[in-house]
C-alpha cells in the first residue's frame, strides 16, 4: 500500500509458552477506516499495545509514516501523531468539557508545567473548534463528570484528535453505548478521518457497527491473521464465518 500511514509487517508477541499475536501484517492508509476484529483472546488488544508502545513486539516492524516506532514509548508516539481512545472512557470528571480537551492540548504544546492550577484563554479556540467538531461545544462549561456516556465518547475522541493525528486507535469506541448512539459515534469517526486524512485502526464487537463503517476488515483468530479484505468478502469467507461470525451473519 503506497500510501499507507500505518504499516505492520511480522508482528509476534508471546506470553511464556503462548503466542498472542503470530506474524501478523496489515497497512491502513490515510483516510482509511480498518476494522480489526476477531473473537476474545484473538489477540487484538496486545496488538494495538505494540502499536502505541505499551507492549514491546519479540519480532515485526511496526512504521508511522514510514518510520520505525518500535522502541519508542507511548508518549512519543503520540508526539508522532497517533491519537488512542480507550473501552473505559479516561477524562478528568471534575474539569469541564472544554478543560478536558485543552489538557490535551496544552499537553501537546508540551506546556502542561505552564497549566498550574488555571486554564485561562489558552487553546480556548482550539479547544472549542474540536468539540464542535464532536457535536459537544454546546457543554463546553459542564463538567464531564455529570455526561451520558455517549457525551463522554465524544469528549474523548475530541481529546484524541488534540495532538492533530496522522493515525487514530480506537480500541471498543462503542463499549457500553447504545446501539444508535454506537454508529452515530462511528459516522461521526468515519466522517472526521475522511475531512482529515486520518487513518483509523479500531476493533469493535458491534457487527453492525463494523460492517457499515468499515472500509476494510481484517480478522484475528488466535493471534494469527485469517481473512482481510472489504466488508463484503470478509462477511461470505468461510474461516470468518466458522471462527466469530456464525450462521446469522
Amino acid at each position: 500500500m503506497n500510501n499507507a500511514v500505518l504499516l505492520v509487517e511480522g508482528l509476534h508477541k508471546a506470553f511464556g509458552g503462548v503466542q498472542a499475536v503470530a506474524d501478523v501484517s496489515f497497512a491502513v492508509a490515510a483516510g482509511e477506516m480498518l476494522a480489526l476484529i476477531g473473537p476474545n483472546g484473538a489477540g487484538k488488544s496486545t496488538c494495538f499495545n505494540m502499536l502505541n508502545g505499551q507492549l514491546a513486539p519479540d519480532a515485526g516492524v511496526v512504521r508511522l509514516d514510514g518510520r520505525d516506532i518500535v522502541g519508542l514509548r507511548p508518549r512519543a508516539i503520540w508526539r508522532l501523531g497517533v491519537g488512542r481512545t480507550f473501552q473505559i472512557t479516561a477524562t478528568f470528571a471534575s474539569l469541564s468539557v472544554r478543560e478536558n480537551v485543552q489538557m490535551a492540548l496544552y499537553s501537546h504544546a508540551g506546556r502542561l508545567r505552564s497549566l498550574l492550577q488555571r486554564f485561562g484563554a489558552a487553546f480556548r479556540p482550539e479547544a472549542d473548534a474540536l468539540l464542535e467538531q464532536v457535536g459537544m461545544l454546546d457543554q463546553a462549561d459542564r463538567v464531564c463528570g455529570v455526561l451520558a456516556y455517549g457525551d463522554l465518547k465524544r469528549v474523548e475522541l475530541a481529546i484524541a484528535l488534540a495532538n492533530q493525528p496522522r493515525l487514530l486507535l480506537m480500541d471498543e469506541p462503542t463499549a457500553g453505548m447504545a446501539p444508535k448512539e454506537r454508529v452515530a459515534l462511528m459516522e461521526l469517526t468515519a466522517q472526521l478521518a475522511r475531512a482529515r486524512n486520518i487513518a483509523v485502526l479500531f476493533t469493535e464487537h458491534d457487527m453492525d457497527v463494523v460492517f457499515s463503517q468499515a472500509d476494510r476488515i481484517v480478522v484475528l483468530d488466535r493471534g494469527q491473521l485469517i481473512a482481510g479484505g472489504t466488508p463484503e468478502e470478509v462477511r461470505n469467507n468461510p474461516d470468518v464465518r466458522a471462527v466469530y461470525l456464525g450462521s446469522v451473519h
